[in-house]
């Protein structure tokens, strides 16, 4: 089994997998900034024998999906339609996918849905930028060229010839029925629960043996093909735990005396192998991506929450309203909405050589626009924590506000410990202040963690009043031993931090709790399901693997 060495080789052999079978793989996620390095390996979309529509985050429905010609219908008085982008064949290639609205990524899915085929091309620079969930889940490929250079592309692709008999041998080419049920085993090791991912999987498998000049898919075949399309998808780390059960020992032996099975017989595959091949291909940084993929699954907010206003912002489609309270009028959206009706309301006007505009047709400019976001630090230093973690929450914390400086973040400081809670540090954007803060943090005592949400939800309701998007993150070890009242009593302090997490809840706080405990404590997983947040648990890490798991659950 030979898999592909560099992520240009990867780039290149999903592409002529693309060309093999375009509808059946639905596409690639190309990450790489704008370059020759990344115009290099898009030369090998001429493969796929179909014309290229490209399309950015911004268009309007009318032109995906066709629309009124304004100018066209004007100038000649009848109603006169323009064919859209969706409409037309050819393979869709997405620019600056990271920028993609969830709107257009709908429309997009449902066009994937019915067999076309998108390059999704991913400039996003940081952790927190990168397509949408939606298309990622429908493409089956997904390549970083991010630290590639150019003189490591491959000397010549598959010629066209190999393309067009592999299209032919793609309808004959058989797949062993034993080979089925151990690629749901390693979908299932790999903790990936989208039934897409062993679709594409055989469908990667087919082209490549089609590709290969076979008939039927063997060992390497499926291996190389599970390796490029699950290694994104991983959700957990296979480990030798995971592996099937060896055989018994006395197999080898009835094997050696028994005749050699007839070549009818299906090869069974070895779940290691598949495993093997999908780990050498597994992404370095797969917590931080893990923890950033739990966090999409909530509300998270991102850098702030998305407010509509009519002054600035992103551009949304125009929508009919009445002018006023300062609202804009977009001139185009309401010539379109008006042109329909020109010759019937020029029909009983007076004069008829002018355009007939009726308060049903205004159309009024909106923008979006992001909230600034406080993040509410809650750093648990009791002594079970002060022991153990202190000294690496610290550091996690630190480098979490120096991420957070940089994006003109808001930052405030909790720290919860003997019997309450105090705020260190009011929400501020000053660095150098918060870490002096963060440097004198004193350990030692009892776990408020009540006191601790409850000094939270305080700032989360100022901030609300300010106009800002709170977001908590609780770093505690979770044994909870004081309550409200300032009295040592377990049961008292679990129900206490459940009734305020409830309150956090219902004011719509996005929450994360990181449990710094050597081991995963139950009660923080149940805390973190009543916030309705992410619970992480972070065992034996140090604090940088820590804040980049944080980082990429807060951004997400």
């Amino acid at each position: 089994m030979s898999l592909p060495d560099t992520p240009w080789d990867q780039g290149a052999l999903a592409l002529d997998l693309l060309a093999v079978d375009p509808a059946g793989l639905g596409g690639i996620i190309v990450r790489a900034r704008s370059g020759p390095v990344r115009d290099t390996l898009l030369d090998g979309l001429t493969h796929l024998a179909q014309p290229l529509n490209r399309i950015h985050p911004a268009l309007a429905d009318e032109t995906l999906f066709g629309g009124l010609d304004l100018s066209a219908t004007l100038a000649s008085g009848q109603i006169v339609h323009e064919q859209g982008l969706l409409n037309r064949p050819g393979t869709l290639v997405l620019t600056m996918a990271e920028r993609c609205p969830p709107s257009l990524a709908a429309r997009l899915s449902g066009a994937l849905d019915t067999g076309r085929c998108l390059v999704a091309l991913d400039e996003g620079c940081d952790e927190d930028e990168g397509a949408p969930a939606a298309l990622v889940e429908r493409c089956a490929f997904r390549v970083d060229l991010t630290d590639t250079a150019i003189s490591t592309r491959p000397a010549s692709g598959t010629r066209p010839a190999e393309i067009s008999a592999a299209r032919t041998r793609l309808s004959k080419i058989s797949v062993p029925p034993d080979l089925l049920a151990q690629l749901a085993t390693a979908t299932v090791q790999l903790g990936i629960d989208s039934a897409r991912a062993a679709q594409f999987a055989l469908r990667a498998a087919r082209a490549l043996a089609a590709l290969s000049g076979k008939t039927e898919v063997d060992v390497d075949i499926l291996a190389q093909a599970c390796a490029m399309t699950m290694a994104h998808r991983a959700t957990v780390l296979p480990t030798e735990d995971n592996a099937t059960e060896d055989p018994p020992p006395n197999e080898p032996d009835q094997d050696q005396d028994q005749p050699q099975q007839s070549g009818d017989e299906t090869v069974s595959l070895p779940d290691e192998l598949l495993i093997e091949a999908i780990r050498a291909l597994l992404p370095a940084d797969l917590l931080a991506r893990i923890a950033g993929r739990s966090a999409r699954l909530g509300k998270g907010s991102g850098t702030g929450a998305a407010r509509k206003g009519n002054r600035r912002g992103r551009p949304l489609p125009a929508r009919a309203g009445r002018l006023g309270n300062g609202a804009r009028i977009d001139i185009v959206a309401t010539l379109r909405s008006a042109a329909p009706w020109q010759r019937i309301r020029a029909a009983s006007a007076p004069q008829q050589d002018r355009l007939h505009i009726r308060p049903a047709d205004i159309r009024l400019k909106r923008f979006e626009e992001k909230s600034d976001r406080l993040l509410i630090f809650a750093v648990d230093a009791s002594g079970s924590a002060a022991v153990a973690r202190l000294a690496e929450a610290k550091g996690a914390v630190e480098l979490l506000l120096a991420q957070a400086y940089a994006r003109r973040d808001h930052v405030c400081l909790i720290s919860f410990r003997g019997t309450g809670a105090e705020l260190l540090l009011a929400p501020t954007r000053s660095l150098v202040q918060t870490k002096r803060r963060l440097a004198g943090l004193p350990g030692g005592g009892g776990t408020p963690l009540a006191a601790g949400l409850k000094a939270a939800y305080e700032q989360v309701a100022q901030a609300r009043r300010r106009g800002l998007t709170p977001t908590i993150a609780i770093l505690t070890d979770g044994r909870a031993n004081i309550g409200l009242d300032g009295l040592p009593d377990r049961a008292k302090a679990a129900q206490d931090a459940i009734t305020i997490a409830a309150h956090l809840r219902a004011a719509g706080a996005d929450t994360i709790v990181i449990d710094t405990g050597n081991r995963p404590e139950p009660a923080l997983r149940d805390l973190a399901a009543t916030l309705g947040g992410t619970y992480l648990p972070l065992p034996r890490a140090d604090a940088k693997r820590l804040s980049q798991a944080v980082s990429a659950a807060l951004d997400a």
